[in-house]
């Protein structure tokens, strides 16, 4: 499946979603965006500079390196799966992809979009891709 299609399906799936996005952390590249509304192509250039800082940056790698001891948690996988981010008028969804934790799937709706449908639909979605 390409980052595209993975977009597209976003898109056509997530209730009220005017935006989506694949990004390959381990790069720092945006694999695939698309919108349904105009969004500044500042914002679209910061996507995946911003979702690196967000699941990679230092401190939350930190973050994640007690929880994990505390836990009795070994492995290399990450600790943080998904990021909420929620704006006066966007909701974001941000999930690491089941099959690749590196690449990041982003799901941009409506604030009015139901907040559990919007999760649970860009996690089928994350869980279900492979780049």
């Amino acid at each position: 499946m390409s980052a595209d299609a993975v977009v597209a399906g976003a898109i056509k799936d997530v209730a009220n979603s005017v935006a989506a996005g694949v990004v390959d952390l381990s790069t720092g590249m945006l694999l695939a965006v698309k919108t349904t509304e105009s969004h500044p192509q500042s914002v679209l250039d910061l996507l995946a500079a911003a979702s690196k800082e967000m699941f990679e940056g230092d401190m939350v790698q930190q973050i994640e390196r007690i929880f994990k001891k505390t836990r009795g948690e070994t492995g290399d996988e990450h600790y943080f799966k998904e990021l909420i981010v929620s704006s006066k008028n966007l909701l974001h969804v941000f999930c690491r992809l089941k099959s690749k934790e590196s690449v990041v799937l982003c799901v941009v709706a409506r604030a009015s979009a139901n907040l559990g449908m919007t999760v649970n639909k860009t996690r089928e979605l994350a869980a279900g891709a492979t780049l």
